[in-house]
């Protein structure tokens, strides 16, 4: 079969003919129909010091796609041959604390598919039963392909108290933007999202943003008094990845606000600790999607009218890879679909 593999220790993938993956008695076999890029793909594309350390060369990558069943192990039950899938893509032990509590999102084992083990940038996939999940008709096969992502911010968001209260987001790359459309879905009062490029604040307001904020040219705290939030926000959801976003959501906090982090800080990140303590901030770090309550949680908002589409902004064959890699990486995309 044709797959994307990350063959060298360096920058960039390699098209090439691999083995069709074999299955095991609990295994599916998935026929990929679409793919998308994530950012922890253009980490690996990159070869940057995050994906020296974690990704064995050679291998397939890729995590966020659909496709088609084409052959279930002899012991998977429940699962037919043709139906519509995608999967989580965290692959949890199945014997610590967490996964015999049921929470196995909580796994500190966990092992990613596209990371650790081979992904799906590529015909065919192998996936445990246990991490497949049937797509309902309602869902298209583009919004399938990007759950993995769209969980991420589900995740993030219904992480705290929505209803009626004030949202910051800080950083308004493909997830940030879709927590925007979570939480005005969700009931929020007003959704205030931060970002220094334009197209990405674009696309948020586009996907329900009540007022988007260039941070090289406003400051919040002057939205904060347009808007008439007068005690600062109640929640916070740091999606960028950067110091300054962090501490932008502990300055415009109000007190005893809640605020998740999606976005990977740096190791060195400093923050003024007497804003958390004298405030008495709430912070929740999110990793992934709880499984699979987040999923179904993700399916019933978007039967219920929840609208992502436009996060999608560019779609290739998959054999243009670079060429969408390079759009990917030049931060003026949405998600963008490989079609297989």
């Amino acid at each position: 079969m044709k797959a994307l593999v990350k063959q060298e220790k360096d920058r960039g993938l390699v098209l090439k003919e691999v083995p069709v993956p074999e299955i095991g008695p609990r295994d599916v076999l998935v026929k990929v129909k679409k793919t998308a890029i994530c950012g922890t793909d253009t980490h690996i594309y990159k070869w940057d010091r995050w994906a020296q350390k974690n990704v064995p060369v050679p291998m397939v990558i890729g995590h966020e796609f659909m496709g088609h069943v084409e052959k279930v192990g002899s012991d998977v039950k429940g699962i037919k041959v043709g139906e519509r899938v995608s999967a989580e893509g965290h692959l949890t032990c199945g014997h610590c604390r967490s996964c015999r509590e049921g929470v196995r999102h909580l796994c500190p084992n966990t092992k990613g598919i596209g990371v650790h083990t081979p992904g799906c940038f590529a015909e065919y996939l192998s996936v445990p039963e246990e991490n497949i999940f049937k797509l309902p008709p309602h869902i298209s096969d583009e919004i399938s392909a990007i759950l993995d992502p769209f969980g991420n911010a589900v995740h993030t968001a219904l992480s705290c108290d929505i209803p009626g209260e004030d949202v910051l987001i800080t950083g308004a790359g493909p997830i940030g933007i879709m927590s925007a459309a979570i939480a005005k879905f969700a009931g929020a009062r007003s959704v205030v999202v931060t970002d220094p490029n334009p197209k990405r604040l674009e696309r948020a307001k586009k996907l329900g943003a009540t007022r988007c904020v260039n941070i090289r040219e406003e400051k919040i705290k002057d939205v904060v008094e347009e808007l008439s939030i007068w005690d600062g926000f109640s929640v916070g959801l740091e999606m960028s990845g950067h110091p300054d976003g962090l501490n932008d959501l502990l300055k415009s906090a109000r007190p005893g606000a809640k605020i998740a982090l999606l976005g990977i800080l740096p190791q060195t990140t400093l923050i003024d600790w007497d804003l958390v303590i004298f405030k008495m901030l709430t912070i929740k770090g999110i990793y992934g999607r709880e499984i699979f309550s987040t999923w179904h949680k993700m399916s019933n908002m978007v039967y219920g009218g929840l609208k992502v589409d436009d996060v999608i902004t560019h779609r290739f064959p998959y054999q243009d890879f670079e060429e969408a890699f390079e759009t990917m990486i030049s931060g003026d995309s949405g998600k963008i679909i490989l079609e297989w």
